[in-house]
């Protein structure tokens, strides 16, 4: 499996990358994880490769303006060990540690798996949660993207081919809120055949902050609102879980492949869904 034949560039700042994205029909690469099989696999065939490796201004984990600033070529290993997320973001923490195995997470990227958009990647289910935003720049402009108009489907972003991901934010969570990433895993790749995050916080034995966030579902990571909304101001007992659980594929057209039938992942997802919910709550006691 050997890709086509394609030119190389390693820019050295973020702005010589998106000058060479302005310049050339080029693609991203932002840790490889996702690009290099599809290229081997000659279903990506790009004439041109920008390599952000060495733009080292792109890789920072930071507190400001009351946010969580996460720089797009930052790895999942570095995501995972973070002591900043740790107290700070600690589901995007948790979710880090489901990827893949070592070698993923030393190498992946945060801003390469959101680019990516991967129907099964584990980070899409706690950008929803988390109610995370994309920043994008290129040549001359960049804008703030919320999560939920980032992700248009499967493989597919907002992003344009000009533009790169620069980094993520994400609130500083109130010390009060819990949460859970639960998925049933792929044996061979890791990724998830169905994944939920959940953020939920409990005032006077009911529920006023749910956020949930799902992937490997459909073809494309979604916020179960129909979900959270069943939820506001319930005592959250076994019954209203499993309730609310129940609705988490209204409406969703799921995938169906050789690992898992649409009618077993929507299965699936109601079990998981509801795992997560109950592994976020025994966090409050």
């Amino acid at each position: 499996m050997i890709p086509q034949e394609f030119n190389y560039s390693r820019p050295k700042t973020l702005q010589d990358a998106t000058d060479l994205l302005a310049a050339n029909d080029a693609k991203i690469l932002a840790g490889g994880m996702s690009l290099i099989p599809l290229m081997k696999l000659r279903l990506s065939t790009p004439e041109h490769l920008v390599d952000l490796g060495t733009v080292s201004d792109l890789n920072y984990i930071t507190e400001k303006s009351g946010a969580i600033h996460i720089g797009a070529l930052t790895t999942h290993h570095q995501v995972e060990t973070s002591h900043l997320l740790k107290t700070k973001c600690p589901l995007l923490v948790e979710t880090a540690s489901h990827i893949g195995d070592s070698q993923v997470r030393n190498m992946g990227t945060l801003g390469g798996s959101t680019a990516h958009a991967d129907p099964a990647a584990d980070y899409p289910a706690a950008l929803f949660a988390l109610e995370a935003e994309v920043r994008m720049v290129r040549k001359d402009s960049e804008q703030l993207l919320p999560i939920d108009d980032f992700f248009v489907d499967s493989l597919t972003t907002a992003l344009e081919p000009e533009e790169i991901i620069s980094e993520l934010v994400f609130p500083v969570e109130n010390p009060r809120n819990t949460f859970a990433y639960q998925k049933l895993r792929q044996p061979a790749s890791g990724f998830a055949i169905v994944g939920v995050a959940v953020r939920i916080r409990m005032t006077e034995g009911k529920i006023d902050m749910v956020r949930i966030g799902v992937t490997g579902l459909g073809p494309k990571a979604f916020r179960a609102t129909n979900v959270e909304e069943l939820l506001y101001g319930s005592c959250c007992t076994p019954k209203d879980i499993n309730t609310a659980s129940a609705l988490v594929d209204e409406g969703i057209e799921a995938n169906t492949d050789l690992h898992a039938s649409s009618n077993y992942r929507r299965h699936m997802a109601r079990i998981y869904t509801a795992r997560a919910l109950t592994a976020a709550l025994e966090r409050t006691t």
